[in-house]
């Protein structure tokens, strides 16, 4: 099984990374391996709404989000892991969805959607943010959920974690670094 991780999150070690690496960790248990991008350290332009995928379904920009379309192309499994900042995901979550553009136009222009392999594609969102209102997880999600579909995976599940701000927090917290390593295992069942 191709499994793939985006980490969002700019704070190196922070509770996004907490969270994902617990996910991993409840996947690699499960005889698994992942294959993890941080965005952060990732050179990645915004999109510039150029058109010029809308016939190709390829992005004309040439960085290192190629490397993030392969790897969506073929994985089974994708976890999504980014902080909750005004509301939405991080913006190094949100320049790489962005760039998906190419994928929308590949699926929805061009009637070519990523096929569904072997295992079918199964999506994990794993959000972390200080306000303790539910319009941040709210927000975010829908946001993912469009980047899940636009991708061809068709369900994912959501775990968030408000409340959640200083670097660490999440450790505090009575469930999550548990509920993170369960999603990671459930993840990974067929």
């Amino acid at each position: 099984m191709n499994i793939i991780a985006f980490l969002g999150s700019p704070r190196k070690d922070g509770n996004t990374e907490l969270l994902l690496r617990e996910a991993i960790k409840g996947i690699e248990d499960s005889r698994s391996t992942v294959q993890t991008f941080n965005l952060n350290l990732m050179k990645i332009s915004p999109c510039q709404n150029c058109g010029g995928c809308d016939e190709t379904g390829i992005c004309t920009t040439e960085d290192e989000m190629v490397q993030i379309y392969d790897a969506i192309r073929t994985a089974d499994r994708i976890i999504l892991a980014s902080p909750i900042f005004f509301f939405g995901l991080s913006a190094q979550t949100k320049i790489m969805i962005d760039r998906c553009q190419a994928f929308w136009c590949e699926k929805y222009l061009l009637k070519k959607p990523i096929p569904e392999g072997k295992y079918g594609r199964k999506g994990l969102l794993l959000l972390a943010g200080g306000m303790k209102k539910e319009l941040g997880t709210e927000c975010s999600d829908a946001t993912a959920k469009a980047f899940f579909r636009t991708i061809s995976v068709p369900e994912h599940k959501t775990l968030s974690f408000t409340g959640i701000d200083a670097k660490g927090a999440i450790l505090k917290h009575p469930t999550a670094l548990k509920d993170a390593y369960e999603a990671g295992k459930e993840l990974v069942k067929v």
